[in-house]
């Protein structure tokens, strides 16, 4: 998909003698949004920005020994050696290619998708390096600029991580501001540069801080084009997709476990003193109601006791979630956290961390993998609501919001007269598009507009033709088990049979690691023998998995609603 953005300045930071004004440009291609305040307490904005800029930049991908110098030797050496063969090869291929005409090339499209790919890849490269060597330079290869909202009750910031995992919203109630001017709500892309952050780290509680969503760009035309900037970036799908479905999993009803400043301030601790060698690196959550949660940290069993509110859920549960090494980013926080909560959607499925601190919340998104691939991917997609949701039942949710744009689950069900699971499939569906954001901590669910044009199905991406098959056959195909044992090192191997409605039975083999993800497996399918797992498993090892965690999507609107707890 792409974006255009037009900046009519570079955000700054001004020290002026009568303190500090934070002034950052919208993107000038979307609707006017602007807002002028003084922050009351400057300290707690600077730590929570961080925090969030530390989201930001948040890449924990695998990255191999860097090996630039030898191959660039290498490369000399073999430019050398081929210097005479090349001069030969280029007389040769232009004596060829002017004796043939100019055909349609075949398979253009192929190669068009073939180079895209190349292109990303190389991009990608690129961008590793200069994340290493030239910081600012990396920062423009950044998918997209942050997105903040104006709200009538407040200001949130909102990012996704470089690594497309991390998803963060800060939040600045209106009550953290005095003597406002000019507002006027809205989404829109701010200007963010490496240098905004550093200047945000000179902020001091004792000099007055004033905070501005730019709005002048609107209003003037100048022909100083100063700090002029526009371009048009390509978001990577990817990245796209990632986004929308943790904004989608966002919406779903979730399981909130409270969590104390010293609960929270326990399991950074002990995670930034020790360094798991093996897996599982889950974090274990042992739910029962009535009483306070306990956190495990695996692979250790380190207990956590979470003393304080207990848990309201319907029914005792242990779920475990991954990410745990992006936890790190909330460290700055704890000074300023009064408590925190957990948002669970399930086992290996996303988890949300809320920050609360004061005016300020943090909410950090967790998407359980540090790859954007098939084994996220196909995770998510087992959460979506089954069947299509109409065009009518998403225009009448929208319709509920033009009272006001933040409402809360019963309000929006009182205006739309929907059934509990219909709503909630609905704005589960709108989500995924990027138009409605639950407010976690507040409990509301709230209209923007993520990109600057509604996304349609087709941007987001189609699921997984693989994933969408196992769906089908886990509920029409019989399932038995030949094989379940735990050999050393904690594998799982499992051999199964599944019987199709057409065919003799298919016997699959499969090995799966302490967190439950596929290791290997073994299908006489088409998929698996022209595949194997490097574009994710095949529809029979997949189902054989869901059989065993009992995961598969739920039959009916109903049923999917009861998977939540509602």
């Amino acid at each position: 998909m792409e974006m255009s953005f037009a900046y009519r300045k570079k955000s700054a930071v001004v020290q002026g003698a009568f303190g500090v004004q934070i002034a950052l440009s919208p993107n000038l291609r979307r609707d006017r949004v602007s807002f002028s305040g003084r922050l009351r307490d400057p300290l707690r904005f600077r730590e929570a920005i961080g925090a969030l800029h530390d989201i930001v930049i948040n890449d924990l991908r695998y990255k191999p020994k860097d090996h630039s110098a030898y191959e660039e030797w290498k490369a000399g050496e073999r430019a050398r050696e081929s210097a005479i063969r090349s001069s030969a090869y280029q007389q040769t291929k232009k004596e060829l290619t002017s004796q043939q005409s100019d055909p349609m090339p075949p398979n253009l499209e192929g190669q068009f998708f073939q180079q895209r790919n190349l292109y990303w890849k190389a991009r990608q490269q690129y961008s590793n390096y200069l994340l290493r060597h030239d910081r600012e330079l990396w920062r423009l290869l950044m998918p997209c600029d942050p997105v903040i909202t104006v709200a009538n009750d407040s200001l949130f910031f909102e990012c996704f991580s470089a690594d497309e995992s991390s998803y963060g919203c800060l939040t600045v109630m209106r009550d953290g501001f005095d003597h406002e001017q000019d507002v006027a709500v809205g989404t829109t892309n701010v200007d963010y540069t490496w240098s905004l952050y550093e200047h945000f780290q000179t902020l001091r509680s004792y000099r007055e801080t004033r905070f501005e969503v730019d709005p002048s760009g609107f209003e003037v035309q100048t022909t100083d084009t100063t700090g002029h900037r526009e371009e048009k970036i390509d978001l990577p799908n990817s990245w796209l997709r990632g986004f929308m479905q943790l904004q989608s999993a966002m919406s779903l009803p979730l399981r909130r476990v409270p969590v104390s400043r010293e609960g929270l301030y326990a399991v950074l601790a002990f995670l930034k003193r020790h360094r798991a060698a093996r897996s599982p690196r889950a974090i274990r959550f042992e739910l029962e109601p009535g009483r306070p949660a306990r956190i495990v940290l695996e692979p250790w069993e380190k207990r956590i006791e979470l003393h304080g509110q207990p848990y309201q859920g319907a029914r005792a549960e242990s779920i475990r979630v991954w990410g745990r090494d992006r936890l790190r980013v909330l460290a700055r926080l704890l000074p300023l956290t009064d408590h925190a909560d957990v948002y669970l959607t399930g086992s290996g499925l996303p988890s949300f961390w809320a920050i609360h601190m004061g005016e300020m919340r943090m909410v950090l998104g967790l998407s359980g993998w540090t790859t954007n691939d098939w084994t996220g991917a196909s995770a998510l997609q087992q959460l979506a609501p089954p069947g299509e949701i109409t065009e009518d039942s998403l225009k009448s949710i929208a319709q509920g919001f033009v009272i006001d744009p933040a409402r809360s689950f019963i309000q929006l069900q009182s205006s739309t007269g929907m059934q509990p699971a219909q709503l909630a499939a609905g704005l589960n569906r709108l989500a995924l598009l990027g138009q409605v954001i639950q407010d976690l901590p507040a409990n509301l669910y709230r209209w923007r507009q993520v990109m600057p044009v509604p996304l349609t199905s087709a941007q987001v991406g189609q699921d997984d033709s693989e994933t969408t098959a196992a769906a089908a056959l886990l509920k029409a195909a019989k399932i038995t088990t030949t094989r379940d044992d735990v050999v050393s090192g904690g594998l799982r191997v499992v051999v199964g049979n599944i019987k199709e409605s057409w065919g003799s039975p298919r016997t699959i083999e499969l090995i799966l690691d302490a967190d439950s993800r596929i290791v290997r497996g073994k299908c006489n399918c088409s998929h698996h023998f022209r595949n194997g797992l490097r574009k994710g498993p095949c529809r029979h090892l997949q189902t054989l998995r869901n059989h065993l965690l009992k995961s598969g999507p739920a039959d009916s609107l109903e049923g999917w609603f009861r998977m939540f707890g509602r």
